[in-house]
């Protein structure tokens, strides 16, 4: 069994095939896909994902950080009463991103410590997006972190120091295509990382694995990161696919 841990089946690149996308990774192994929240815009397209795959998807709920403008309130309220309404596996995708635009890093930083509050209510992980952030990721996960925190660093892309430093707020680190990339650096600590600390995702429809970087990525595409892993680690591809699956069952109390 191979779980997918952050993919957005919902988005408007999968429009024209989804089924037959979703067949694909199926017929790979992927049998749980964990969906990601952006913010209102796309609550309904999830709910009907869900509808449409009741036993293959998995719903979080939260406010992405690129998502955080001026009417930042009215979205975390839509939030909050999406998670008093029904249950969701994970409050996410959530956190800091400073790469397009500084100007609600206030902002940002208010929305994530809210939602980080709100999962530990629920008893829910948290699943984080860091760019060009972990500074200020850490400033927030150094005031917040308790026994009842845990969650996913989503496509972790940072320093093996940085890594341990997630690691050690009860923190699985999320590994997608980005592994697979030349330049990507991570294939060179991750062996340094004990895999009970590493969950797959492909963060679909971005950051394709290699040999399709650059075209539309999909939930199919997790076999070559895992066969990345199988080279780092040292493992088979069903051990990889196992250990990670249940790291997730783990992080999702599933």
């Amino acid at each position: 069994m191979i779980t997918d841990t952050h993919t957005h089946l919902y988005s408007e690149q999968f429009d024209n095939d989804r089924k037959t996308m979703i067949q694909r990774a199926k017929e790979a192994g992927v049998s749980r896909f964990f969906i990601p929240a952006i913010d209102s815009s796309y609550t309904e397209s999830m709910l009907s994902l869900e509808k449409e795959n009741p036993n293959d998807v998995f719903l979080m709920m939260g406010l992405h950080p690129t998502s955080v403008k001026e009417n930042y309130k009215e979205e975390l309220a839509h939030v909050k009463e999406w998670i008093d309404k029904r249950d969701f596996f994970a409050i996410g995708e959530i956190g800091i991103d400073l790469y397009w635009d500084k100007s609600f890093l206030r902002q940002q930083q208010e929305s994530f410590r809210t939602q980080i509050q709100w999962a530990k209510e629920k008893r829910l992980p948290i699943v984080i997006h860091c760019r060009d952030a972990f500074d200020e990721i850490f400033e927030v996960l150094e005031t917040e972190k308790s026994d009842d925190l845990r969650g996913i660093f989503h496509c972790f892309t940072g320093t093996l120091a940085q890594a341990k430093q997630a690691i050690s707020y009860n923190m699985k680190l999320g590994i997608g295509g980005v592994a697979t990339f030349k330049n990507g650096k991570i294939d060179q600590f991750l062996n340094e990382i004990d895999i009970k600390n590493i969950v797959l995702e492909t963060d679909a429809p971005y950051l394709a694995p290699t040999p399709f970087r650059g075209k539309r990525n999909e939930s199919s595409y997790i076999t070559k990161v895992i066969d990345k892993l199988v080279d780092i680690y040292e493992l088979s591809f069903d051990e990889i696919a196992d250990i990670t699956t249940q790291n997730s069952k783990d992080v999702f109390n599933i």
